[in-house]
Protein backbone atom coordinates (compact mmCIF):
# COMPACT_ATOMS: atom_id res chain seq x y z
CA UNK A 1 0.00 0.00 0.00
CA UNK A 2 2.82 2.39 0.91
CA UNK A 3 4.50 1.75 -2.43
CA UNK A 4 1.23 2.58 -4.25
CA UNK A 5 0.86 5.90 -2.43
CA UNK A 6 4.45 6.85 -3.23
CA UNK A 7 3.94 5.86 -6.86
CA UNK A 8 0.78 8.00 -7.11
CA UNK A 9 2.58 11.00 -5.58
CA UNK A 10 5.47 10.60 -8.00
CA UNK A 11 3.08 10.38 -10.92
CA UNK A 12 1.27 13.50 -9.80
CA UNK A 13 4.57 15.36 -9.44
CA UNK A 14 5.74 14.24 -12.88
CA UNK A 15 2.36 15.10 -14.41
CA UNK A 16 2.36 18.57 -12.87
CA UNK A 17 5.89 19.32 -14.05
CA UNK A 18 5.33 17.78 -17.46
CA UNK A 19 2.11 19.59 -18.25
CA UNK A 20 2.76 22.85 -16.46
CA UNK A 21 3.70 25.78 -18.69
CA UNK A 22 5.89 28.81 -18.45
CA UNK A 23 3.52 31.70 -17.62
CA UNK A 24 2.51 34.18 -20.29
CA UNK A 25 1.07 37.67 -19.86
CA UNK A 26 -1.58 37.76 -17.11
CA UNK A 27 -1.43 33.99 -16.45
CA UNK A 28 0.02 34.88 -13.05
CA UNK A 29 -0.59 38.23 -11.36
CA UNK A 30 0.74 40.13 -8.39
CA UNK A 31 -2.40 40.23 -6.24
CA UNK A 32 -1.12 41.26 -2.78
CA UNK A 33 1.91 43.13 -1.44
CA UNK A 34 3.17 43.80 2.05
CA UNK A 35 4.95 47.04 1.26
CA UNK A 36 5.32 48.44 4.78
CA UNK A 37 5.14 45.70 7.45
CA UNK A 38 6.13 47.96 10.34
CA UNK A 39 4.51 48.37 12.82
CA UNK A 40 3.08 44.87 12.48
CA UNK A 41 -0.62 44.23 13.06
CA UNK A 42 -0.45 40.45 13.48
CA UNK A 43 1.67 39.25 10.57
CA UNK A 44 5.47 38.76 10.58
CA UNK A 45 7.55 41.91 10.14
CA UNK A 46 8.70 41.08 6.59
CA UNK A 47 8.05 42.43 3.12
CA UNK A 48 6.53 39.98 0.66
CA UNK A 49 4.64 39.69 -2.61
CA UNK A 50 1.84 37.20 -3.25
CA UNK A 51 1.30 35.71 -6.71
CA UNK A 52 -1.91 34.11 -7.99
CA UNK A 53 -2.41 31.81 -10.98
CA UNK A 54 -5.54 33.11 -12.75
CA UNK A 55 -5.12 30.87 -15.80
CA UNK A 56 -6.80 27.49 -16.34
CA UNK A 57 -3.55 25.49 -16.33
CA UNK A 58 -0.68 24.88 -13.91
CA UNK A 59 2.31 27.15 -14.45
CA UNK A 60 5.92 26.64 -13.47
CA UNK A 61 7.51 29.72 -11.92
CA UNK A 62 11.05 28.47 -12.47
CA UNK A 63 13.18 31.33 -13.77
CA UNK A 64 10.57 34.02 -13.06
CA UNK A 65 11.83 37.22 -11.44
CA UNK A 66 10.44 40.16 -9.47
CA UNK A 67 11.80 43.64 -10.12
CA UNK A 68 11.34 47.15 -8.78
CA UNK A 69 12.54 50.36 -10.39
CA UNK A 70 15.91 49.92 -8.69
CA UNK A 71 16.51 46.17 -8.35
CA UNK A 72 15.73 42.79 -9.90
CA UNK A 73 15.57 39.55 -7.95
CA UNK A 74 17.30 36.32 -8.76
CA UNK A 75 15.31 33.59 -10.56
CA UNK A 76 12.57 31.69 -8.75
CA UNK A 77 13.09 27.97 -8.10
CA UNK A 78 11.18 25.12 -9.70
CA UNK A 79 7.65 25.60 -8.34
CA UNK A 80 4.37 24.61 -9.98
CA UNK A 81 1.50 26.95 -9.18
CA UNK A 82 -1.90 25.38 -9.71
CA UNK A 83 -4.88 27.31 -11.11
CA UNK A 84 -6.58 29.61 -8.61
CA UNK A 85 -3.69 29.09 -6.17
CA UNK A 86 -1.31 31.41 -4.34
CA UNK A 87 2.36 31.56 -3.45
CA UNK A 88 4.24 34.00 -1.22
CA UNK A 89 7.57 35.32 -2.56
CA UNK A 90 10.07 36.81 -0.08
CA UNK A 91 13.67 36.73 1.10
CA UNK A 92 15.12 33.49 2.44
CA UNK A 93 15.20 34.85 5.99
CA UNK A 94 11.45 35.46 5.91
CA UNK A 95 10.47 31.96 4.72
CA UNK A 96 10.26 30.31 8.19
CA UNK A 97 7.83 32.97 9.45
CA UNK A 98 5.70 33.26 6.32
CA UNK A 99 5.46 29.58 5.35
CA UNK A 100 2.95 29.14 8.19
CA UNK A 101 0.44 31.03 6.03
CA UNK A 102 0.84 29.07 2.78
CA UNK A 103 3.20 28.09 -0.01
CA UNK A 104 6.32 30.23 0.18
CA UNK A 105 9.38 30.52 -2.05
CA UNK A 106 12.52 32.59 -1.60
CA UNK A 107 14.46 34.59 -4.17
CA UNK A 108 17.86 36.16 -3.88
CA UNK A 109 17.94 39.93 -4.11
CA UNK A 110 14.27 40.34 -3.23
CA UNK A 111 13.53 43.97 -4.28
CA UNK A 112 12.84 46.29 -1.38
CA UNK A 113 9.31 47.74 -1.67
CA UNK A 114 9.27 51.54 -1.32
CA UNK A 115 6.57 52.61 1.14
CA UNK A 116 5.37 55.66 -0.80
CA UNK A 117 5.28 54.01 -4.21
CA UNK A 118 7.21 51.98 -6.75
CA UNK A 119 6.80 49.84 -9.84
CA UNK A 120 6.86 46.08 -9.23
CA UNK A 121 6.96 43.70 -12.19
CA UNK A 122 6.86 39.92 -12.61
CA UNK A 123 8.68 38.52 -15.65
CA UNK A 124 8.91 34.93 -16.88
CA UNK A 125 12.07 32.94 -17.65
CA UNK A 126 12.17 34.43 -21.16
CA UNK A 127 12.26 37.95 -19.72
CA UNK A 128 8.71 38.82 -20.84
CA UNK A 129 6.78 40.91 -18.32
CA UNK A 130 3.63 39.01 -17.41
CA UNK A 131 2.27 41.51 -14.88
CA UNK A 132 3.25 44.83 -13.37
CA UNK A 133 1.83 47.30 -10.87
CA UNK A 134 2.75 50.95 -10.48
CA UNK A 135 1.53 51.53 -6.93
CA UNK A 136 1.53 54.53 -4.60
CA UNK A 137 0.50 54.78 -0.97
CA UNK A 138 -2.76 56.34 -2.18
CA UNK A 139 -3.74 52.79 -3.20
CA UNK A 140 -4.45 51.96 0.46
CA UNK A 141 -7.42 54.34 0.26
CA UNK A 142 -7.10 54.55 4.04
CA UNK A 143 -5.01 57.18 5.80
CA UNK A 144 -4.41 55.09 8.94
CA UNK A 145 -3.50 51.84 7.20
CA UNK A 146 -0.92 53.37 4.88
CA UNK A 147 1.26 54.10 7.94
CA UNK A 148 2.27 50.43 8.14
CA UNK A 149 1.28 46.86 9.04
CA UNK A 150 -1.39 46.40 6.35
CA UNK A 151 -1.02 44.77 2.95
CA UNK A 152 -2.29 46.08 -0.38
CA UNK A 153 -4.80 43.68 -1.95
CA UNK A 154 -6.15 43.42 -5.49
CA UNK A 155 -9.95 43.30 -5.41
CA UNK A 156 -10.68 41.51 -8.70
CA UNK A 157 -7.81 39.44 -10.13
CA UNK A 158 -9.67 39.17 -13.45
CA UNK A 159 -9.12 42.91 -13.78
CA UNK A 160 -5.33 43.13 -13.38
CA UNK A 161 -4.69 46.47 -15.14
CA UNK A 162 -6.94 48.98 -13.41
CA UNK A 163 -4.58 50.37 -10.79
CA UNK A 164 -5.98 52.24 -7.81
CA UNK A 165 -9.61 51.46 -8.68
CA UNK A 166 -8.89 47.75 -8.10
CA UNK A 167 -6.61 47.91 -5.04
CA UNK A 168 -7.12 48.82 -1.39
CA UNK A 169 -5.79 48.03 2.08
CA UNK A 170 -6.59 44.59 3.47
CA UNK A 171 -9.54 44.38 5.85
CA UNK A 172 -8.36 41.14 7.43
CA UNK A 173 -7.76 41.53 11.21
CA UNK A 174 -4.24 40.13 10.77
CA UNK A 175 -3.34 42.97 8.41
CA UNK A 176 -3.23 40.82 5.26
CA UNK A 177 -4.04 37.44 3.73
CA UNK A 178 -0.74 35.89 2.56
CA UNK A 179 -1.25 32.50 0.90
CA UNK A 180 -5.05 32.74 0.74
CA UNK A 181 -7.91 34.59 -0.95
CA UNK A 182 -7.84 38.35 -0.43
CA UNK A 183 -10.13 39.82 2.19
CA UNK A 184 -11.25 42.46 -0.34
CA UNK A 185 -11.98 39.88 -3.05
CA UNK A 186 -14.99 40.94 -5.12
CA UNK A 187 -16.21 41.33 -8.68
CA UNK A 188 -14.88 44.66 -9.93
CA UNK A 189 -14.84 44.73 -13.75
CA UNK A 190 -13.15 47.60 -15.59
CA UNK A 191 -15.75 49.60 -17.49
CA UNK A 192 -13.92 52.93 -17.34
CA UNK A 193 -12.29 54.20 -20.55
CA UNK A 194 -8.62 55.22 -20.43
CA UNK A 195 -7.82 58.90 -20.02
CA UNK A 196 -4.74 60.70 -21.30
CA UNK A 197 -3.19 62.75 -18.51
CA UNK A 198 -0.41 64.77 -20.13
CA UNK A 199 2.46 64.73 -22.62
CA UNK A 200 6.03 65.97 -22.84
CA UNK A 201 8.77 66.16 -25.45
CA UNK A 202 12.03 64.42 -24.60
CA UNK A 203 13.86 65.80 -27.64
CA UNK A 204 13.06 67.44 -30.97
CA UNK A 205 11.45 64.32 -32.48
CA UNK A 206 9.99 62.36 -29.54
CA UNK A 207 6.82 63.01 -27.51
CA UNK A 208 5.82 60.85 -24.53
CA UNK A 209 2.12 60.43 -23.77
CA UNK A 210 1.07 59.54 -20.21
CA UNK A 211 -2.21 57.67 -19.57
CA UNK A 212 -4.04 56.97 -16.32
CA UNK A 213 -4.00 53.18 -16.79
CA UNK A 214 -2.28 50.49 -18.88
CA UNK A 215 -3.28 50.30 -22.53
CA UNK A 216 -3.69 47.39 -24.89
CA UNK A 217 -0.24 47.45 -26.48
CA UNK A 218 -1.46 46.51 -29.97
CA UNK A 219 -4.01 49.33 -30.19
CA UNK A 220 -1.54 51.81 -28.67
CA UNK A 221 1.07 50.97 -31.31
CA UNK A 222 -1.13 52.10 -34.22
CA UNK A 223 0.13 55.44 -35.60
CA UNK A 224 -3.36 56.17 -36.95
CA UNK A 225 -4.51 56.66 -33.35
CA UNK A 226 -2.55 59.92 -33.00
CA UNK A 227 -2.53 63.36 -34.61
CA UNK A 228 0.00 66.11 -33.83
CA UNK A 229 -0.82 69.75 -34.64
CA UNK A 230 1.11 72.32 -36.66
CA UNK A 231 1.21 70.19 -39.78
CA UNK A 232 3.04 67.24 -38.21
CA UNK A 233 0.06 64.89 -38.49
CA UNK A 234 0.44 61.19 -37.76
CA UNK A 235 3.69 60.18 -36.06
CA UNK A 236 6.23 58.00 -37.80
CA UNK A 237 5.95 55.43 -35.00
CA UNK A 238 4.13 54.79 -31.71
CA UNK A 239 5.90 52.68 -29.09
CA UNK A 240 3.96 51.61 -25.95
CA UNK A 241 6.37 51.29 -23.03
CA UNK A 242 6.67 47.97 -21.22
CA UNK A 243 6.10 46.76 -18.60
CA UNK A 244 3.00 48.72 -17.59
CA UNK A 245 2.08 50.20 -21.02
CA UNK A 246 0.68 53.43 -19.59
CA UNK A 247 3.26 55.49 -21.53
CA UNK A 248 3.51 55.74 -25.33
CA UNK A 249 6.47 57.35 -27.13
CA UNK A 250 5.67 58.98 -30.47
CA UNK A 251 8.38 59.73 -33.04
CA UNK A 252 7.36 62.75 -35.07
CA UNK A 253 7.84 63.20 -38.81
CA UNK A 254 9.36 66.69 -38.37
CA UNK A 255 11.27 68.48 -35.64
CA UNK A 256 9.65 70.33 -32.74
CA UNK A 257 10.53 73.95 -31.99
CA UNK A 258 11.54 75.17 -28.53
CA UNK A 259 8.67 76.81 -26.60
CA UNK A 260 6.13 76.03 -29.32
CA UNK A 261 3.00 74.35 -27.98
CA UNK A 262 1.71 71.35 -29.91
CA UNK A 263 -1.63 69.64 -29.35
CA UNK A 264 -1.88 65.86 -29.65
CA UNK A 265 -5.19 64.12 -30.27
CA UNK A 266 -5.65 60.47 -29.34
CA UNK A 267 -8.37 58.14 -30.61
CA UNK A 268 -9.16 54.40 -30.95
CA UNK A 269 -6.69 53.21 -28.28
CA UNK A 270 -8.14 50.82 -25.69
CA UNK A 271 -7.19 49.70 -22.21
CA UNK A 272 -6.47 46.09 -21.19
CA UNK A 273 -10.19 45.41 -20.75
CA UNK A 274 -10.99 46.71 -24.24
CA UNK A 275 -12.57 50.01 -23.18
CA UNK A 276 -11.92 52.60 -25.92
CA UNK A 277 -10.71 56.09 -25.10
CA UNK A 278 -13.38 58.78 -25.31
CA UNK A 279 -12.26 60.32 -28.59
CA UNK A 280 -10.62 62.57 -29.13
CA UNK A 281 -8.54 62.83 -25.98
CA UNK A 282 -6.25 65.84 -26.24
CA UNK A 283 -3.12 67.05 -24.46
CA UNK A 284 -0.34 69.53 -25.16
CA UNK A 285 3.41 69.11 -25.42
CA UNK A 286 6.49 71.06 -26.43
CA UNK A 287 10.21 71.42 -25.93
CA UNK A 288 10.80 73.15 -22.58
CA UNK A 289 13.31 75.87 -21.68
CA UNK A 290 15.37 76.16 -18.52
CA UNK A 291 13.51 78.26 -15.91
CA UNK A 292 15.07 81.46 -14.64
CA UNK A 293 14.38 84.14 -12.04
CA UNK A 294 10.67 85.06 -11.78
CA UNK A 295 9.67 82.85 -14.71
CA UNK A 296 7.63 81.03 -12.08
CA UNK A 297 6.11 82.96 -9.19
CA UNK A 298 4.34 81.97 -5.99
CA UNK A 299 0.71 82.84 -6.59
CA UNK A 300 -1.30 81.38 -3.70
CA UNK A 301 -0.52 79.83 -0.33
CA UNK A 302 -2.51 77.85 2.22
CA UNK A 303 -0.37 77.56 5.35
CA UNK A 304 -3.12 77.05 7.96
CA UNK A 305 -5.46 74.37 6.59
CA UNK A 306 -8.76 73.45 8.22
CA UNK A 307 -9.54 70.05 9.78
CA UNK A 308 -8.66 67.26 7.38
CA UNK A 309 -6.90 69.70 5.07
CA UNK A 310 -3.30 70.03 3.91
CA UNK A 311 -0.97 72.87 2.94
CA UNK A 312 -0.70 73.86 -0.68
CA UNK A 313 1.36 76.28 -2.77
CA UNK A 314 0.16 77.44 -6.17
CA UNK A 315 2.75 78.56 -8.71
CA UNK A 316 2.11 80.51 -11.91
CA UNK A 317 4.13 80.54 -15.14
CA UNK A 318 4.32 84.25 -16.00
CA UNK A 319 6.92 83.69 -18.73
CA UNK A 320 6.56 82.70 -22.37
CA UNK A 321 8.52 79.52 -21.75
CA UNK A 322 7.39 75.91 -21.45
CA UNK A 323 8.85 74.84 -18.10
CA UNK A 324 9.52 71.27 -16.99
CA UNK A 325 8.56 70.87 -13.33
CA UNK A 326 11.13 68.09 -13.05
CA UNK A 327 13.65 70.96 -12.95
CA UNK A 328 11.79 72.87 -10.23
CA UNK A 329 11.82 72.40 -6.45
CA UNK A 330 9.98 73.93 -3.51
CA UNK A 331 11.79 74.76 -0.26
CA UNK A 332 11.89 76.99 2.82
CA UNK A 333 14.57 78.33 5.17
CA UNK A 334 15.62 76.80 8.46
CA UNK A 335 16.22 78.68 11.70
CA UNK A 336 19.69 79.76 10.53
CA UNK A 337 18.30 81.19 7.28
CA UNK A 338 19.70 78.44 5.06
CA UNK A 339 17.58 77.07 2.23
CA UNK A 340 16.33 73.66 3.37
CA UNK A 341 13.63 70.99 2.91
CA UNK A 342 14.22 71.06 -0.86
CA UNK A 343 11.53 68.98 -2.57
CA UNK A 344 11.45 68.36 -6.36
CA UNK A 345 8.00 68.92 -7.82
CA UNK A 346 8.10 65.86 -10.09
CA UNK A 347 10.29 62.83 -10.69
CA UNK A 348 9.05 62.63 -14.29
CA UNK A 349 8.80 65.40 -16.86
CA UNK A 350 5.66 67.47 -16.23
CA UNK A 351 5.19 70.55 -18.38
CA UNK A 352 3.81 73.89 -17.19
CA UNK A 353 2.78 76.07 -20.11
CA UNK A 354 2.82 79.90 -20.27
CA UNK A 355 -0.04 81.45 -18.32
CA UNK A 356 -0.77 78.19 -16.47
CA UNK A 357 -1.11 77.33 -12.78
CA UNK A 358 0.12 74.33 -10.79
CA UNK A 359 -0.79 73.41 -7.22
CA UNK A 360 1.87 71.67 -5.15
CA UNK A 361 0.59 69.59 -2.22
CA UNK A 362 0.95 66.22 -0.51
CA UNK A 363 -2.71 65.29 -1.01
CA UNK A 364 -4.53 66.62 -4.08
CA UNK A 365 -7.73 64.81 -3.13
CA UNK A 366 -7.90 66.69 0.20
CA UNK A 367 -7.50 70.06 -1.56
CA UNK A 368 -10.13 69.14 -4.16
CA UNK A 369 -12.48 68.06 -1.36
CA UNK A 370 -12.20 71.36 0.50
CA UNK A 371 -12.02 73.89 -2.36
CA UNK A 372 -13.55 74.51 -5.75
CA UNK A 373 -11.09 73.18 -8.34
CA UNK A 374 -11.94 74.34 -11.85
CA UNK A 375 -8.79 72.64 -13.17
CA UNK A 376 -8.49 69.27 -11.39
CA UNK A 377 -5.47 68.25 -13.50
CA UNK A 378 -3.34 71.19 -12.29
CA UNK A 379 -1.89 69.34 -9.30
CA UNK A 380 1.61 68.07 -8.57
CA UNK A 381 1.65 65.71 -5.59
CA UNK A 382 4.87 65.45 -3.59
CA UNK A 383 5.81 63.02 -0.85
CA UNK A 384 6.36 65.78 1.69
CA UNK A 385 6.12 69.55 1.83
CA UNK A 386 8.44 72.02 3.54
CA UNK A 387 7.02 73.17 6.86
CA UNK A 388 4.92 76.34 6.66
CA UNK A 389 4.20 77.86 10.07
CA UNK A 390 0.76 79.23 10.88
CA UNK A 391 2.02 82.63 12.06
CA UNK A 392 4.83 83.37 9.63
CA UNK A 393 7.27 81.60 7.36
CA UNK A 394 8.71 81.49 3.89
CA UNK A 395 8.28 79.68 0.58
CA UNK A 396 11.02 79.34 -2.03
CA UNK A 397 10.91 78.14 -5.65
CA UNK A 398 14.25 76.85 -6.99
CA UNK A 399 15.41 75.80 -10.46
CA UNK A 400 17.60 72.76 -11.09
CA UNK A 401 20.75 74.87 -10.64
CA UNK A 402 19.68 75.75 -7.10
CA UNK A 403 18.98 79.38 -8.00
CA UNK A 404 16.01 81.07 -6.33
CA UNK A 405 13.32 81.94 -8.86
CA UNK A 406 10.87 83.41 -6.33
CA UNK A 407 10.64 83.73 -2.56
CA UNK A 408 7.80 84.78 -0.27
CA UNK A 409 8.23 85.66 3.40
CA UNK A 410 4.62 85.67 4.58
CA UNK A 411 2.78 86.60 7.76
CA UNK A 412 -0.64 85.61 9.06
CA UNK A 413 -1.22 89.33 9.73
CA UNK A 414 -1.61 89.78 5.96
CA UNK A 415 -5.06 88.24 6.17
CA UNK A 416 -8.06 90.53 5.89
CA UNK A 417 -8.56 92.14 9.31
CA UNK A 418 -12.26 91.30 9.57
CA UNK A 419 -11.64 87.56 9.23
CA UNK A 420 -11.82 86.32 12.82
CA UNK A 421 -10.60 82.79 12.02
CA UNK A 422 -8.21 82.53 9.05
CA UNK A 423 -7.93 78.73 9.30
CA UNK A 424 -8.58 77.27 5.86
CA UNK A 425 -8.26 80.68 4.16
CA UNK A 426 -5.60 80.96 1.45
CA UNK A 427 -3.47 84.04 0.80
CA UNK A 428 -3.73 85.11 -2.84
CA UNK A 429 -1.38 87.19 -4.93
CA UNK A 430 -3.11 90.27 -6.34
CA UNK A 431 -0.79 91.01 -9.28
CA UNK A 432 1.62 88.60 -11.02
CA UNK A 433 3.90 91.49 -11.97
CA UNK A 434 4.00 93.29 -8.61
CA UNK A 435 6.80 92.40 -6.15
CA UNK A 436 6.34 89.09 -4.36
CA UNK A 437 7.56 90.26 -0.91
CA UNK A 438 5.12 93.21 -0.68
CA UNK A 439 2.29 92.67 1.83
CA UNK A 440 0.15 94.98 -0.34
CA UNK A 441 0.32 92.37 -3.11
CA UNK A 442 -1.40 89.70 -1.01
CA UNK A 443 -4.94 89.31 0.27
CA UNK A 444 -7.21 86.68 1.76
CA UNK A 445 -9.13 84.66 -0.82
CA UNK A 446 -12.73 85.76 -1.21
CA UNK A 447 -15.60 84.11 0.66
CA UNK A 448 -17.57 83.85 -2.59
CA UNK A 449 -14.74 81.71 -4.06
CA UNK A 450 -14.69 79.34 -1.09
CA UNK A 451 -11.61 81.01 0.52
CA UNK A 452 -9.22 79.49 -2.02
CA UNK A 453 -8.78 79.13 -5.79
CA UNK A 454 -6.23 76.33 -6.26
CA UNK A 455 -5.42 75.75 -9.91
CA UNK A 456 -7.08 78.78 -11.48
CA UNK A 457 -7.09 82.60 -11.45
CA UNK A 458 -7.18 84.17 -7.99
CA UNK A 459 -10.38 85.71 -6.70
CA UNK A 460 -8.29 88.74 -5.69
CA UNK A 461 -6.44 89.08 -8.99
CA UNK A 462 -6.39 92.74 -10.05
CA UNK A 463 -6.66 92.67 -13.83
CA UNK A 464 -7.88 96.23 -14.50
CA UNK A 465 -7.61 99.01 -11.93
CA UNK A 466 -9.69 101.35 -14.10
CA UNK A 467 -12.85 99.25 -13.78
CA UNK A 468 -15.43 100.95 -11.57
CA UNK A 469 -17.26 98.97 -8.92
CA UNK A 470 -20.72 97.78 -9.79
CA UNK A 471 -23.51 95.37 -8.97
CA UNK A 472 -25.64 93.66 -11.57
CA UNK A 473 -28.62 91.40 -10.89
CA UNK A 474 -29.94 88.97 -13.47
CA UNK A 475 -32.46 87.91 -14.55
CA UNK A 476 -34.88 90.75 -13.86
CA UNK A 477 -37.72 88.29 -13.33
CA UNK A 478 -37.13 85.25 -11.11
CA UNK A 479 -39.42 82.22 -10.95
CA UNK A 480 -38.16 79.89 -8.18
CA UNK A 481 -40.13 76.80 -9.17
CA UNK A 482 -37.14 74.49 -9.81
CA UNK A 483 -37.89 74.07 -13.49
CA UNK A 484 -34.36 75.03 -14.49
CA UNK A 485 -35.44 78.37 -15.93
CA UNK A 486 -34.61 81.56 -13.98
CA UNK A 487 -34.87 79.77 -10.63
CA UNK A 488 -32.36 82.06 -8.89
CA UNK A 489 -31.24 85.67 -9.09
CA UNK A 490 -27.50 86.11 -9.58
CA UNK A 491 -26.01 89.16 -7.87
CA UNK A 492 -22.75 89.75 -9.74
CA UNK A 493 -20.16 92.23 -8.47
CA UNK A 494 -16.98 93.80 -9.80
CA UNK A 495 -14.69 96.10 -7.83
CA UNK A 496 -11.41 97.90 -8.59
CA UNK A 497 -9.54 96.28 -5.67
CA UNK A 498 -9.91 93.44 -3.17
CA UNK A 499 -10.91 93.94 0.44
CA UNK A 500 -14.54 94.98 0.03
CA UNK A 501 -17.13 93.51 2.37
CA UNK A 502 -20.77 93.05 1.34
CA UNK A 503 -24.02 93.09 3.29
CA UNK A 504 -26.96 92.06 1.12
CA UNK A 505 -30.56 92.41 2.27
CA UNK A 506 -33.75 91.66 0.32
CA UNK A 507 -36.74 94.00 0.92
CA UNK A 508 -40.31 93.64 -0.30
CA UNK A 509 -42.23 96.48 -1.95
CA UNK A 510 -43.41 97.72 1.47
CA UNK A 511 -39.82 98.14 2.66
CA UNK A 512 -39.81 95.12 4.99
CA UNK A 513 -36.63 93.03 5.18
CA UNK A 514 -37.49 89.48 4.12
CA UNK A 515 -34.04 87.96 3.70
CA UNK A 516 -30.61 88.80 5.09
CA UNK A 517 -28.69 87.15 2.26
CA UNK A 518 -25.09 88.00 3.24
CA UNK A 519 -23.49 89.49 6.31
CA UNK A 520 -19.85 90.71 6.19
CA UNK A 521 -19.05 88.58 3.13
CA UNK A 522 -15.49 89.18 1.90
CA UNK A 523 -15.51 89.91 -1.85
CA UNK A 524 -12.87 89.43 -4.50
CA UNK A 525 -12.28 91.58 -7.55
CA UNK A 526 -15.32 89.95 -9.10
CA UNK A 527 -17.75 87.21 -8.19
CA UNK A 528 -21.39 86.61 -7.43
CA UNK A 529 -23.96 85.66 -4.83
CA UNK A 530 -27.34 84.06 -5.45
CA UNK A 531 -30.86 84.48 -4.11
CA UNK A 532 -33.25 81.56 -4.45
CA UNK A 533 -36.41 83.65 -3.98
CA UNK A 534 -37.01 82.37 -0.44
CA UNK A 535 -37.29 84.24 2.84
CA UNK A 536 -35.07 84.03 5.90
CA UNK A 537 -36.89 80.95 7.21
CA UNK A 538 -36.83 79.21 3.85
CA UNK A 539 -40.48 80.11 3.21
CA UNK A 540 -42.04 80.91 -0.14
CA UNK A 541 -42.47 84.62 -0.65
CA UNK A 542 -45.45 86.14 -2.44
CA UNK A 543 -45.03 87.23 -6.04
CA UNK A 544 -44.24 90.89 -6.55
CA UNK A 545 -41.45 93.45 -6.68
CA UNK A 546 -38.40 93.10 -4.38
CA UNK A 547 -35.41 95.36 -3.76
CA UNK A 548 -31.92 93.85 -3.41
CA UNK A 549 -29.92 96.25 -1.26
CA UNK A 550 -26.15 95.67 -1.41
CA UNK A 551 -24.03 97.67 1.02
CA UNK A 552 -20.28 97.65 0.23
CA UNK A 553 -17.43 98.95 2.40
CA UNK A 554 -13.71 98.41 3.02
CA UNK A 555 -11.25 99.12 5.82
CA UNK A 556 -10.22 102.43 4.27
CA UNK A 557 -13.68 103.79 4.99
CA UNK A 558 -14.94 103.66 1.43
CA UNK A 559 -18.61 102.77 1.28
CA UNK A 560 -21.22 102.47 -1.43
CA UNK A 561 -24.78 101.18 -1.63
CA UNK A 562 -26.48 99.57 -4.61
CA UNK A 563 -30.19 98.97 -5.11
CA UNK A 564 -31.46 96.55 -7.73
CA UNK A 565 -35.06 95.69 -8.51
CA UNK A 566 -36.16 92.14 -9.23
CA UNK A 567 -39.62 90.72 -9.86
CA UNK A 568 -40.58 87.45 -8.16
CA UNK A 569 -43.01 85.42 -10.28
CA UNK A 570 -44.33 81.87 -10.39
CA UNK A 571 -46.10 79.78 -12.96
CA UNK A 572 -48.43 78.57 -10.25
CA UNK A 573 -49.23 81.07 -7.49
Amino acid sequence: MKQIIILVMVCLYVHANTYSQNPNRFDVVIDEMMVDPNPPVALPNHEWVELKNISAAPVNLQGCRLASLSRQSGPMPNFVLSPDSFVIVCTASAVPALSAYGNTIAVTGFPSLVNTGDRITLSNARGMVIHGVNYTDAWYQNVLKKSGGWSLEMTDTRNPCSGISNWKASIDPKGGTPGSKNSTDAVNPDRTPPHILRAYATDSIHITLVFDEPLDSLSAAQVTAYQVSDGIGQPASANPQAPVFDHVILRTTSTLLVNSVYSIQVKTVTDCAGNPIVAPGQVYAGLPSDPDSLDLVINELLFDPGPGGVDYVEIYNRSKKIIDLRKVSIANRNSSGTVSSITPLSQESYLLFPGSFMVVTTDASAVKRNYITLNPDAFAEVGSMPSFNKDQGDVIILNDQGSIMDELVYSATWHFKLITNPQGVALERIDYNAPTPSPDNWHSAAASAGYGTPGYKNSQYRSDLAVQGGINVSPGIVSPDNDGMDDVATIAYQFPAPGYVANITIFDAAGRAVRYLQRSALCGINGNFRWDGLGDKGQRLPVGIYIICTDIFNLEGKRRQFRNVVVLARKYV
